[in-house]
């Protein structure tokens, strides 16, 4: 994300607290812990409210922001960079056995080529959590995201019809070279982004699958509670409720084109079929 969106709409004092809270953040880095759990994605899917669900437990600590995109485009800048994010060791218990956990969540993670790769190597046991949308309703969110961020100019269906060329040959670029950041494949990925058993059989390469945990943001939306305990049973934490299940990032736009809709549900059929056989689940509000 560049500098101009990230503070784009931010108050002076806001900037100003930002700069500070970075800086001590660096000068303190090697004080700091290594987060227990990513949320890798999808994007808008629902991660930012987990995130703040998460955040409202009395045993776990945010990092400084949610988004840190270490293991995607900022992976060159080091592992203390990324400590700098994460709260202070202080509050560890005896014997190095943490009082909390930390987490942080960055959507791309889950379609970066060498954001698996990374996290293993230096977090290998991870928990990890992804966050599924019904592929074609996650497309067209992602659609209009882009145009509220004034990054897309065209109509959604010229923006699908145009997505193989804008994204020809960047995963090859970004394979070949670790530090290309291709801005077409960050952006203008709404299809790419919903064929998701392509990107989870990736992450199982590298985790042990028991420590993934794949949720439906449709079960998150319709069940907050249910599906924010099955999360905490999953770190380790203990039960509690006391969350306000409010929907962040949640936006309004036009409905999309019945004949759109066939197009696309037809698209990701077989591919919402290869991600049920893989994991073994339906998501029945697809």
């Amino acid at each position: 994300m560049g500098i101009a969106r990230t503070f784009k709409n931010r108050t002076i004092q806001e900037l100003s607290e930002w700069v500070i809270r970075r800086a001590f953040g660096l000068s303190t880095a090697s004080l700091r812990v290594l987060p227990n759990f990513i949320i890798i994605g999808a994007q808008r899917c629902g991660t930012t409210s987990l995130y703040k669900y998460l955040c409202q437990h009395p045993d776990v600590q945010p990092s400084f922001p949610k988004e840190i995109h270490y293991f995607s485009n900022n992976f060159k800048k080091g592992i203390n960079w990324y400590r700098s994010h994460f709260p202070l060791s202080q509050n560890h218990g005896k014997n190095g056995n943490q009082k909390f956990i930390t987490g942080e969540g960055t959507p791309y993670y889950l379609v970066h080529p060498h954001a698996a790769r990374r996290m293993a190597q230096v977090l290998p046991d991870a928990l990890i959590i992804v966050l599924l949308r019904d592929p074609v309703e996650r497309a067209y969110s992602h659609y209009y995201h882009e145009v509220r961020m004034g990054v897309e100019k065209l109509g959604f269906e010229d923006a699908i019809n145009k997505e193989e060329e804008r994204l020809d040959h960047e995963m090859e670029k970004m394979v070949r070279d670790e530090n290309y950041r291709s801005f077409n494949y960050q952006h203008f990925s709404y299809l790419s982004r919903g064929i998701y058993a392509d990107q989870i059989q990736s992450w199982m390469g590298h985790f042990n699958p028991n420590a993934i945990r794949i949720l439906s943001s449709e079960s998150l939306n319709a069940e907050p509670c249910q599906t924010f305990l099955q999360v905490t049973d999953f770190l380790g934490l203990r039960n509690w409720t006391q969350v306000d299940f409010s929907k962040y990032h949640a936006s309004r736009y036009p409905q999309i084109k019945p004949e759109t809709w066939e197009q696309l549900s037809s698209y990701f059929k077989p591919h919402n079929q290869k991600l049920h056989e893989l994991i073994n689940t339906s998501f029945k509000d697809w």
